[in-house]
């Protein structure tokens, strides 16, 4: 299952005023570039730049206001060396961030959401390609966790997914899968995929997993707030760098970076 040497830290830049972790910390360009310096000083190893949440219930913003957001940062923070990553559903979003330097596109929806995604991917060959489990936007996931066997369905309609964006043109070794951790999935959906790893890993992609903060780990350890639910986001970290899973998407950086050198090191 491992792809690299080591778990890869993507570390998450909400520039948005309504995300459920940090929503409104760096909408304002300035601070957006100084937590993003903050990130490679820590040891980042990928930005992922959003413009629109994608938490329960948000509501979407228009395709000029996600451009105003992320464009600006993208093209700011492209000739400091570190790898950019869009977070987005929209192509012509995803068309413009690679334009200013991004080259990973990470789509929550796995190409459902526009159907010209996979297209400006397979035209794009050295972008990598996040393709999330997904089943309809913030306003309506909720309703659509119900699953028979959660860990089945999503590795089944990953597949789908994966399947249908080759046809498009893209090539698998652009493809990195992401169950998809909190989009249509309750808490005991969440840790079941988690438990099965292993069983996703039978795709034979990449895996990123994005956990951090999330509400099914405070519901666990008592965190009432985002920032209460580190400590088990670092520890689900460093499970994940001992599976050999490709990369995690964290709101903080540093813990998890150490976490996975901690991991590396008994290792050798």
């Amino acid at each position: 299952m491992k792809h690299r040497d080591r778990t890869l830290v993507m570390g998450i830049l909400n520039i948005t005023p309504d995300s459920f972790a940090d929503g409104g910390l760096h909408l304002e360009f300035h601070s957006a570039i100084e937590r993003a310096k903050e990130m490679i000083a820590e040891g980042v190893d990928i930005i992922d730049i959003g413009g629109e949440s994608t938490r329960p219930g948000a509501e979407r913003v228009s395709v000029e206001e996600e451009r105003d957001r992320v464009i600006p940062v993208i093209t700011e923070l492209q000739p400091l060396g570190v790898t950019l990553s869009i977070d987005t559903t929209r192509a012509e979003i995803a068309r413009a961030a690679i334009a200013a330097g991004a080259t990973i596109v990470n789509d929550v929806s796995g190409g459902l959401a526009d159907p010209d995604m996979a297209k400006l991917i397979a035209s794009n060959p050295s972008v990598q390609y996040v393709v999330m489990h997904w089943r309809g936007h913030s306003d309506e996931m909720e309703q659509n966790a119900i699953y028979d066997d959660v860990v089945k369905e999503v590795k089944d309609e990953l597949e789908d997914r994966i399947t249908s964006v080759i046809q498009d043109g893209v090539s698998p070794e652009q493809i990195i899968i992401d169950p998809g951790l909190g989009f249509a999935k309750t808490a005991e959906h969440n840790w079941e995929l988690l438990r099965h790893v292993d069983r996703l890993a039978l795709l034979g992609y990449p895996i990123l997993i994005g956990a951090s903060r999330k509400r099914f780990l405070g519901a666990l350890v008592a965190g009432k707030s985002p920032d209460d639910r580190e400590s088990a986001t670092i520890a689900l970290t460093t499970i994940a760098a001992e599976q050999g899973v490709w990369g995690v998407r964290t709101h903080s950086v540093k813990p998890h970076v150490d976490a996975i050198r901690v991991v590396m090191e008994l290792e050798k």
